[in-house]
Parts: C-alpha cells; structure tokens; sequence
C-alpha cells in the first residue's frame, strides 16, 4: 500500500484511509447514495435501492487488504471523497466511489478518477481499469463512458436477499462490468 500524501493542484489531497477513518468513510458512501441526503448530488441510487450501501467492515476489509486501498480525498482538512482500488492480475479494480453529494456536479469526481487511474496504472502496472456499475444507472454509465470506460455487456446477478448491498426496490438489477484501457 502506499501511504503518501499527495496534494493536486485544486487544494485537494489524496491518501491512503486508516482505521480512524472508517466510520466517516461509511458515512460519506452513505450519504452520496442512500436515503435523503444522496438527494442532493446526482449519484443517489434512493429510488432503486434502500438499506445500506456499506459497513464499517467493508471498508475496513479494504483498508486492511494487502491488495487494495481505500483512497481518501480531503479538502482543507475534511474528507469529501474517496475510492477503493484492488490489484487483479493485470487490471485494477475501483469501487466505493463516493464524493459529498454538496460538492457532485464540479469536477471532482473527474480529478479522482484520474488519479486513481494513475496510480493503478504506475504503482501496480495496470493496464485495465474494472468496475461494475448497477446496469440500470444510465446516467453514471454515460458519466463513466464520457471518461474512457465501456461497456462489456457482461452481466452479473444483483445479490437479491443479501440486505449487505441494500434493499431492492426493483426486480430487474444487475452489475455490469465496464473497463478502460490505461497503457
């Protein structure tokens, strides 16, 4: 893992979580996508899942793995976003996207995903980046698309009845993986 500070040029910093950070983490994933508050930014997942989006021991089995990091960005000194990255083989794998929902919609989420880009790409040589999205989003894909992923059309089931993903709210969910080229 590696565990530098770095600060991008908009006054933004990226590190690496701890266990300090877990509760704060769960709670920004939380807020962008569940329940009221992810009403506020545009990656609200409210209307097609309730429930939780994660726990404090999924965010912490990423921040322990050997193989992944929780990437953490801080704005003057608050945590505002962060990202999970695992090594796979050749490719990297980015989930637990999640920036405040009072600050989606200006650029942030762009400045993340390019530096988690990077650093899959120059710490681990990855030459793929893998996520999956729920396929009913159209307007994250689209997000994702404008920034270089496609779409595989590879599907996998939606875990109904494992309340750990949420509480479905319809019956047609399913992840699908989209990849981008990184060399």
């Amino acid at each position: 893992m590696d565990t530098v500070a770095t600060t991008a040029a908009d006054g933004l910093t990226f590190r690496d979580a701890t266990d300090a950070d877990v509760d704060t983490l769960v709670a920004l994933i939380e807020s962008a996508y569940r329940g009221d508050s992810s009403r506020t930014g545009w990656t609200t997942e409210a209307d097609i899942l309730e429930g939780q989006r994660t726990d404090p021991e999924g965010v912490l089995e990423v921040i322990k793995s050997p193989d992944s990091r929780m990437l953490t960005v801080e704005r003057d000194g608050a945590v505002v976003a962060c990202c999970q990255l695992a090594r796979r083989d050749a490719h990297a794998y980015f989930g637990m996207f999640a920036v405040s929902p009072a600050l989606q919609g200006v650029g942030l989420g762009k400045v993340i995903i390019a530096e988690a880009e990077r650093h899959a790409r120059e710490a681990w040589g990855a030459t793929e980046m893998h996520m999956v999205v729920v396929s009913v989003r159209n307007d994250l894909i689209a997000w994702y698309e404008r920034r270089g992923y496609r779409r595989t059309g590879r599907m996998t089931p939606f875990p109904y009845g494992d309340e750990r993903y949420g509480i479905p709210q319809r019956d047609d969910l399913r992840f699908e993986l989209l990849v981008k080229e990184l060399a």
